[in-house]
């Protein structure tokens, strides 16, 4: 499995950059193969100051070792040798009326001291991060999600949705990161799916992130916006960095088994300000997008 899913996120990440890189029509993607001195590596590919996208970062990896104490204890495990592979990616566009995206979907093992498989499990997601809401975006990129989840169970989307929801929280902040999308880990083989139907959902969600987001990129990549507008975006861009430090799981987990810190950064956005006590005026839209943050809607049914 871990042969057959590292050949799927590496087809997975070209699939992805090529679409990007057709799509902002000015920019490309720089690649940096990376090896880690505890065992393995990746590929590190990074666009910047493109016609689209302000900062977009897709990775792969295959890494494996031994797990530190710390990481053994926050994944729930006895046992150190591990192997993991994923592909991770965060997109921040220019314009302030296209969302930030991210996503990832990654394998894990674990072995005895006999290199057997012990446990195995997928792990995932995606979710979309705007600064200024348009509906029908929303339910678009939750609609596209929900297909794919459907055509493998049923109770996927509302289990998935509800775990995304709780896990990009801020909690110091008391609101959502985005509005969602799907948050799935630990699936591992059991009566109902087998580990190969894991595998299968996953890179089918895998492949259908572009049809995910770019249409919403198409649609509002032209629109017009002001200078407010673009200081809204990169104050909310400090919440976004805010959770990835201080909450997401990958990060720290790429800190904590001495990942590569330009990879593991590489989901922060270039331009991005804090300010003292910043509240929206009332009744505008950038008071509707808080709003929503911190009450998760139900987008599709």
């Amino acid at each position: 499995m871990k042969t057959q899913f590292t050949t799927y996120i590496k087809a997975l990440q070209n699939n992805i950059t090529n679409g990007l890189e057709q799509e902002d029509g000015f920019a490309h993607f720089q690649e940096d193969k990376w090896t880690r001195p505890g065992g393995g590596g990746g590929i590190t590919r990074v666009l910047e100051n493109g016609a689209i996208f302000e900062k977009g970062g897709v990775n792969s990896s295959e890494v494996f070792g031994k797990l530190p104490a710390s990481m053994q204890q926050q994944l729930n495990v006895t046992h150190d040798d591990f192997f993991a592979c994923g592909i991770s990616l965060v997109l921040h566009p220019k314009n302030p009326m296209v969302p930030t995206v991210h996503a990832n979907f990654r394998y894990f093992e674990l072995y005895d001291e006999n290199k057997n498989v012990v446990d195995q499990w997928f792990g995932g997601g995606l979710d979309l991060t705007p600064y200024y809401l348009f509906d029908e975006d929303a339910i678009h990129f939750h609609q596209t999600c929900k297909t794919v989840c459907d055509a493998h169970d049923t109770n996927f989307y509302p289990s998935f949705k509800k775990k995304c929801d709780a896990y990009f929280w801020n909690h110091h902040r008391d609101e959502a990161r985005g509005i969602g999308g799907l948050f799935f880990d630990y699936c591992r083989p059991n009566k109902q799916h087998a580990l190969e139907s894991w595998f299968a959902f996953v890179t089918d969600m895998g492949d259908a992130f572009l049809k995910a987001y770019l249409p919403i990129v198409q649609k509002r990549k032209n629109m017009l916006y002001t200078e407010p507008q673009r200081k809204w975006q990169e104050l909310r861009r400090g919440r976004y960095v805010e959770f990835n430090l201080v909450h997401d799981k990958g990060t720290l987990f790429g800190l904590k088994t001495k990942g590569r810190i330009e990879s593991i950064l590489m989901s922060l956005p270039p331009r991005v300000q804090w300010a003292y006590d910043v509240h929206p005026e009332k009744s505008s839209e950038e008071e509707r997008l808080i709003n929503v943050l911190k009450t998760p809607k139900e987008w599709v049914n």
